[in-house]
């Protein structure tokens, strides 16, 4: 048993693959294995790891037709033999002492996984920049120090990073919890991150950035093309996950926030050629969920207004024009009533002085 085992999916990295498997192979923890797996590469990341395999023994590759990096995860899981299992990308850098750290951290406190903090790299202007999704800041400060599970965070739930290249996983605690990354659909972490993190009972945040994430257009969540559509195949799986662990009724608001706000978010952003489809996979889910009596009068009595508004405006709509109009209008509305707000306390201010 190697003491940690990085598990990378590749496809289509040629261009960054060597610089990021240099990084893991670098690490000042010696005692790893690198476990790559080729989802179906048509450009030369296939033959770099075969060219890498043959001068360093701890990097191991795979190669199976393109069936996403979920999947190819879940193929390399049960192939690790390390204590720990580390999830890393073909484009991104890891921190050279970064699996020593949490090595060291996860033994010492006995963990299930630890978070750590990333930054991004904008490949086009050569920045560094942090966001609040791989900063954690808010996270941070509530838990300090502290080892915690889910239900001591309550809601901040929602502000730990889904993605696996900032977490550092006992692999014992990923075989119990039987987690699987979603297969052949994008957004796939959130799947695996949430039905681990309810599973865990010793969680640590490690309050450093040991990640750098590399920002191009061909990242899979930054291109817009037709595979955004997967996020509201994911929000029904997300909701599974919840009523299958007896926890959605407690973070009903976040479920819907995800299951509207997110949605309509992705749909804001989807290239226009697929927007018409979008809205009808978006039109279709919600219907089948307001056959849901007890959904349904959570929408109509506690669900906030604007979310009440996207999901009924989709119901409602015939097309996506017609959704957009809908949306459209109510946006004026509560311009409307902002400036009406806004004109009406002067005016008010004045005929009270006056009558003074």
């Amino acid at each position: 048993m190697v003491e940690v085992s990085v598990i990378m999916p590749v496809y289509n990295a040629e261009d960054y693959l060597a610089e990021s498997i240099e990084c893991i192979l670098n690490q000042t923890l010696a005692d790893i294995e690198l476990i790559c797996v080729d989802d179906g590469s048509v450009d030369a990341s296939l033959d770099i790891l075969k060219g890498i395999a043959e001068k360093d023994s701890r990097l191991r590759y795979y190669h199976q037709e393109n069936r996403g990096g979920g999947a190819a995860r879940n193929v390399a899981i049960p192939k690790a033999t390390g204590k720990y299992i580390y999830f890393m990308d073909a484009d991104d850098k890891l921190d050279t002492n970064g699996l020593k750290r949490c090595y060291e951290i996860a033994e010492q406190k006995q963990l299930d996984f630890i978070i750590f903090k990333a930054i991004d790299y904008a490949e086009d202007t050569g920045e560094y920049f942090t966001t609040d999704d791989y900063t954690m800041d808010e996270l941070s400060a509530f838990v300090g120090d502290k080892i915690f599970k889910y239900s001591d965070i309550g809601d901040l739930i929602f502000k730990i990073s889904v993605t696996p290249w900032c977490k550092f996983y006992n692999r014992k605690f990923v075989v119990d919890s039987k987690a699987k990354f979603a297969e052949g659909l994008i957004f796939h972490d959130n799947i695996f991150f949430y039905d681990s993190l309810f599973y865990a009972e010793r969680i640590y945040f490690l309050n450093e950035t040991l990640y750098t994430r590399r920002r191009h257009s061909a990242s899979s969540t930054g291109a817009g093309d037709k595979r955004y559509i997967n996020f509201i195949k994911i929000s029904d799986m997300i909701w599974d996950i919840f009523k299958r662990h007896g926890v959605f009724w407690t973070y009903v608001d976040e479920m819907f926030t995800k299951k509207v706000g997110v949605v309509h978010y992705w749909y804001k952003h989807i290239q226009e050629e697929y927007k018409e489809l979008y809205f009808s996979e978006m039109k279709r889910n919600y219907e089948k969920i307001a056959e849901d009596e007890e959904i349904l009068k959570y929408v109509n009595e506690k669900l906030i207004d604007w979310q009440k508004n996207i999901f009924k405006s989709a119901i409602e709509a015939d097309t996506r024009e017609e959704f957009d109009l809908f949306i459209e209008n109510y946006n004026l509305e509560v311009e409307n009533r902002h400036l009406s707000e806004l004109l009406d306390e002067p005016i008010h201010k004045l005929i009270i002085s006056r009558l003074r």
